[in-house]
């Protein structure tokens, strides 16, 4: 993409997050990475009369793994005071989970992630209907007290909800101390830390992040009080089960966030069309429903591992507090449906 186009889009993006005249809007980025998206926000910024600054972080060499929760800025508390200071962080190098994002948000700077590929930016770029969807979601979700998933490959399993907040993902933010990701579409939660219980079957074809891969074969989980404590399967379970060992931590066996998605753009052979990215399209394609291992601390839970696992499931249903939500991997809830598709 062209860096006028991506201007274009960045200008709507940062029209929707409410940037106007006079506020200080920072890009975060690292090393040589994102470039053109650094150079596109800063002109669209410009164009809208916010206050723009770039702030760029040395390259670091690659982890090896998706720790998550691990950033330059930890060991650079002063911009983390800078940033803390700025009313919009334009964050380029995901810093989700990590202390320094939630203190940046604690004061009240409103942060959106973008790292996905310029294509797919330009393809989900958000809209009010959409986010007037996902947050018809998050209400639902929020009054729930129970969630129970099931599939036709064996997935059975409960979730007790209303110990944590629920999140909605609509791929902008117009509220003070607020994060998002760009493009999104889903809504959240957290079971209880002891509240998980039951067995989920990932089926070939269902998504494995950050592996950024379709699962083969079945991977059968099968977790008690909140803990993972039996994963069985061919060669997707032993290559998750390996993955999750080298982070020598109990905690990433923990049950992390659980939802489902709503964009009816988004599309799940989406990783054949992007494989630079970080499967965003495939943790919002309409009707997936999505749970994740490992860290809890986005939810304000204990759970800190760098070991974080998502994976997106097509067929499923859902059901909260024995309401159907999806069945079969449709989003039966009217007001949760696309309008005029």
């Amino acid at each position: 993409m062209d860096l006028n186009s991506l201007i274009e889009i960045c200008l709507h993006q940062l029209t929707l997050s409410g940037v106007h005249e006079g506020e200080k809007v920072v890009v975060l980025s690292q090393g040589s990475e994102r470039m053109d998206y650094a150079d596109a926000f800063m002109a669209a910024g410009q164009r809208l009369g916010a206050r723009m600054y770039h702030m760029r972080l040395p390259e670091v060499p690659p982890a090896g793994s998706w720790n998550v929760g691990e950033t330059g800025l930890a060991a650079n508390p002063s911009a983390v005071e800078a940033l803390k200071d700025a009313d919009m962080l334009v964050d380029l190098i995901f810093l989700l989970f990590s202390d320094e994002q939630m203190a940046i948000q604690a004061a009240g700077t409103r942060v959106l992630t973008a790292v996905e590929p310029a294509p797919l930016l330009a393809r989900l770029l958000p809209t009010k209907e959409l986010r007037e969807r996902v947050e018809v979601g998050a209400e639902i979700l929020s009054n729930a007290k129970t969630m129970r998933i099931t599939s036709p490959h064996g997935t059975d399993v409960t979730y007790r909800l209303g110990v944590y907040p629920t999140m909605s993902e609509y791929g902008y933010t117009d509220e003070p101390g607020r994060w998002d990701h760009w493009p999104a579409a889903f809504v959240f939660s957290g079971g209880a830390d002891d509240g998980v219980d039951g067995q989920i079957v990932v089926a070939p074809g269902d998504v494995l992040l950050p592996f950024n891969s379709y699962a083969r074969d079945p991977i059968t989980y099968t977790i008690e009080k909140g803990t993972i404590t039996d994963i069985r399967g061919g060669l997707d379970a032993e290559l998750v089960k390996s993955y999750m060992e080298s982070f020598k931590d109990p905690k990433g066996y923990g049950m992390s966030h659980v939802g489902w998605g709503l964009d009816h753009r988004a599309q799940w052979h989406g990783l054949t069309q992007f494989p630079g990215g970080m499967g965003m399209e495939l943790r919002s394609f309409y009707g997936n429903v999505m749970f994740s291992t490992g860290p809890n601390n986005e939810l304000g839970g204990p759970n800190d591992t760098a070991c974080h696992l998502d994976i997106p499931m097509r067929n499923c249903s859902l059901f909260l507090d024995d309401e159907a939500i999806v069945i079969d991997g449709d989003v039966v809830v009217k007001e949760m449906q696309p309008v005029g598709v």
